[in-house]
């Protein structure tokens, strides 16, 4: 038996509302919301480690607005590859990376991707790479290719 909507529920409408919400928080996360975020929010009501989250800019961790830990299921050993999907602002993929290390890999796919990016650009990781260049270029290419990957697999 199929369940329905017993209104007539426009999803296209609600995605949308729903997008401009979480693209507010990441422009300004001081705004009013009706839900909880920040670092503070993320350590004392989710568990998250606080000493972690203070190593990560204060300007990605203040428009975290997750709902649940996935760090508290099990540590993710060093050279594991991390899909965030549905990731916002991007501070679970940032804290995975001090677990997994240089020779893990994290993909994310989200609306706040951009943010995220800003983010990993400046959180100081850079400094670290050798050839920023390619760098750059083969992270653009992964990161186009996937976008239209999920979009295929959302069209399906």
């Amino acid at each position: 038996m199929a369940i329905a909507c017993p209104i007539d529920l426009d999803t296209l409408k609600l995605r949308a509302e729903i997008q401009s919400i979480y693209a507010r928080v990441a422009a300004d996360p001081s705004g009013e919301f009706h839900f909880h975020r920040g670092p503070e929010y993320a350590a004392e009501r989710l568990g998250y480690d606080a000493a972690e989250l203070s190593q990560i800019p204060r300007s990605v961790t203040e428009s975290f607005a997750g709902v649940a830990n996935p760090h508290a299921i099990a540590p993710l050993p060093q050279g594991a590859t991390v899909i965030d999907i549905g990731s916002g602002a991007g501070t679970d993929l940032l804290l995975a990376a001090f677990h997994v290390g240089p020779e893990g890999l994290g993909l994310l796919y989200a609306s706040m991707g951009a943010g995220a990016l800003v983010a990993a650009v400046a959180s100081g990781w850079t400094a670290r790479v050798k050839r920023q260049g390619l760098t750059v270029l083969v992270a653009v290419t992964v990161w186009g290719l996937s976008i239209a990957l999920f979009g295929i697999l959302d069209l399906a």
